[in-house]
């Protein structure tokens, strides 16, 4: 700016300097060449001097005027885009509040069909325990076994206690290793707080018909838990095994069907499981349930395969993606025949393209149970994507910073029992 100064008054000083120059020459002119009087000569000099000092007068306004009003209309421009940008930022800040408005909205809903689905499991585990009670204090062999029904009362008080725990054992890709997924699983806890294993409490929940509520109950953690990892890894998905007894329940699965569908966002993270003979033989009622939770886009994964020879028009039908195989059904299965390596189960397949044959129908392998290093060898030599097992994790439980975020899954209704 002092430099634009500058040179505009030193343009002006030559300017001056020349319209001096040129006065003192029409007046000497004036006075040596025509005769004038030399008050003559110098008068005709000054008004020389003072007419071009004038006529650059009103030329350099003019200038002044055009350059004000150059800047004049540059700060109206940037007025307008001034309040342009302010106008876009007030619509912005009016769409976030709506966001915020329908995601609170929404958040609420899914806090209200979460405490509905989970007073439903309640009542039901609730229901279930004292119906067999019932029957069991009636029955004289029963008398006679104390133990079972200690372990039925010890199973009771962990779910009264709400000792049930979420545990998470990683399903990483192949070769690299990197955890992908987790499966979920349950476990319950005693009154001193020693993990009661499945082996322990099946045979006795299974015949109270307490394992359909129990697995409920885990399949509703689970889909807590997911909303919660979401928050630091939108990649992760969790396996969550689904019961077709929960699939044909008609009183709990509208509601958990209500429940999945608050809970659509996930649809890409939560991935329900049932086993191989589960699947096959389930009947219409649990397919079509199974057809309302893909039409809201969640899929499914079948696991304990037993035999690779399998429906895979089904299974695609199904919107099965994923299918878990022992690592032991792979490796036993395998043998040289004429220099090539085939699978018993399926003869007439290069060991090899097993993967493929089961990616044409839209359904990616699971090497699970994988102990060993050679048998992450094998799977990896036959292009299988996942693997899981206690080679790349043991099922761990999940932190009780996230159990408490996740809620309490309540109390169960007690009666005193003779």
């Amino acid at each position: 700016m002092r430099d634009a100064y500058s040179s505009g008054g030193a343009t002006t000083i030559a300017a001056y300097t020349a319209y001096v120059i040129i006065g003192v020459a029409v007046g000497t002119g004036l006075i040596l060449a025509l005769n004038f009087s030399v008050q003559t000569g110098i008068l005709a000099g000054l008004v020389s001097v003072l007419g071009l000092g004038h006529i650059h007068a009103m030329i350099s306004r003019r200038g002044l005027a055009k350059a004000i009003k150059s800047d004049i209309r540059v700060l109206k421009d940037g007025n307008r885009n001034l309040s342009r940008t302010l106008e876009k930022t007030r619509e912005e800040l009016t769409d976030v509040r709506g966001r915020l408005e329908t995601e609170t909205a929404r958040t609420s809903d899914a806090l209200v069909s979460e405490v509905r689905v989970l007073e439903t499991l309640v009542k039901k585990m609730g229901a279930a325990f004292e119906d067999r009670m019932d029957q069991r204090t009636q029955d004289p062999v029963v008398r006679s076994h104390p133990a079972a029904d200690a372990g039925l009362m010890a199973v009771r008080e962990a779910l009264e206690a709400g000792r049930v725990d979420l545990y998470l054992q990683p399903i990483v890709s192949l070769p690299q290793r990197r955890t992908l997924f987790y499966e979920g699983f349950s476990r319950l806890r005693d009154a001193h707080d020693k993990v009661i294993m499945p082996s322990e409490y099946l045979r006795v929940a299974e015949p109270a018909g307490l394992m359909t509520e129990i697995d409920n109950l885990m399949l509703f953690r689970c889909v807590q838990i997911v909303r919660r990892l979401q928050k630091q890894d939108r990649s992760v998905g969790v396996f969550c095994n689904i019961s077709p007894l929960t699939l044909k329940d008609e009183s709990f699965f509208p509601q958990f069907l209500q429940f999945m569908r608050d809970a659509q966002d996930m649809a890409g993270s939560v991935i329900f499981e049932m086993g191989q003979e589960a699947f096959e033989n389930r009947g219409p009622i649990e397919a079509r349930n199974m057809n309302k939770l893909a039409e809201l886009g969640f899929s499914f994964s079948v696991d304990k395969v037993t035999k690779l020879n399998v429906d895979f028009a089904d299974l695609n039908r199904s919107e099965v993606k994923y299918v878990k195989m022992p690592a032991e059904l792979i490796i036993n299965g395998l043998s040289d025949q004429g220099g090539v390596t085939r699978h018993n189960q399926l003869p007439d397949l290069h060991a090899a393209d097993i993967p493929a044959l089961f990616a044409r129908y839209g359904v990616e392998l699971i090497a699970e149970k994988i102990e060993q290093e050679n048998q992450a060898v094998e799977a990896v030599e036959l292009a299988i994507p996942y693997g899981q097992g206690h080679l790349f994790g043991a099922p761990k439980p999940v932190r009780d910073q996230v159990l408490a975020e996740a809620g309490s899954p309540g109390r169960i209704p007690t009666r005193h029992v003779a």
